[in-house]
């Protein structure tokens, strides 16, 4: 691998993480219809390296956020082990305290990730979807769908003050089903978040950071099946410029869909995802 093709996968990964576009279809599709290799099973280290460049992409975009969820998470630990006086923070009429809105969007979170868990004993039938290429372009055309539907949705007034437990579930139920190829995890989680009444603005963060555990997540599990199959040393300065070209077109991806989502932009998006699922699917029956 190229450090010029590993700095293009890196863009490609880091736009398309975060565009709402689905990442994994478009890595798919160039797999499968002009013979790539499996970058997720013949380089699992560079895999691996371009979600966190990704994850990187998050932390650096909304440190203060993270930062301040970690902070309550230490004193929620600490409440827990008596060291330190339990506060009430559930409640909403308590908006002068200190961190409550930030524990409260931790918890919404954790609540949101926890889909996740069902997603596992079919991990291998979902891989099986990676190869069909015309399932690939139909979920891009539902991609599309909830985009388009999400711009013509009443703007709501929920955030991290007031979104409730079910409208965390709801966004995470949302999440779980796009490990589906082809259907966008931003895409799906951002308009979950407008369907459930959440501020535009809002919904778009909320999906950004809870992509934050399901890569670490993601990350961990994989860590141990590329230590296994071994590092060819010699394409390590190619897997960190695909990592860090992953990181820099994370954060303009992440700037630009904060941008259009606010003044309800989407319906791009929906158009391209049609384009590119209708292509895909006639192309995968004549190829």
């Amino acid at each position: 691998m190229s450090v010029l093709f590993a700095v293009f996968l890196g863009l490609l990964q880091g736009l398309t993480e975060f565009l709402p576009v689905s990442s994994s279809g478009h890595l798919s599709i160039l797999q499968n219809f002009f013979g790539m290799s499996d970058i997720e099973h013949s380089h699992m280290l560079f895999d691996v390296l371009l979600h966190l460049g990704t994850l990187i992409s998050v932390l650096i975009v909304y440190r203060k956020d993270i930062a301040a969820m970690l902070r309550e998470l230490f004193l929620l630990c600490a409440e827990a082990l008596g060291l330190k006086k339990r506060e009430s923070y559930i409640g909403l009429e308590d908006e002068t305290r200190k961190g409550g809105p930030s524990r409260r969007l931790m918890l919404l979170i954790l609540v949101a990730t926890l889909p996740l868990i069902a997603v596992l004993p079919v991990k291998d039938l979902v891989e099986k979807l990676y190869y069909k290429t015309w399932f690939i372009g139909l979920a891009l055309l539902i991609t599309g769908c909830l985009l388009y539907i999400s711009d013509r949705v009443v703007a709501g007034k929920k955030n991290e003050r007031n979104a409730t437990l079910g409208n965390a579930l709801a966004i995470g139920c949302f999440q779980a089903l796009a490990v589906i190829p082809g259907l966008s995890r931003s895409g799906s989680t951002i308009s979950a978040g407008i369907f459930s009444g959440c501020r535009r603005e809002f919904a778009v963060k909320f999906s950004f950071l809870l992509s934050v555990p399901a890569v670490l997540g993601a990350n961990i599990l994989s860590i141990a099946d590329a230590a296994k199959a071994g590092v060819d040393v010699s394409l390590l300065p190619a897997y960190l410029a695909g990592m860090a070209a992953a990181a820099v077109s994370g954060c303009a991806a992440i700037k630009l869909v904060g941008m259009l989502a606010a003044r309800g932009k989407f319906g791009g998006f929906a158009y391209y995802c049609w384009a590119v699922g209708l292509v895909t699917i006639i192309a995968a029956f004549i190829v």
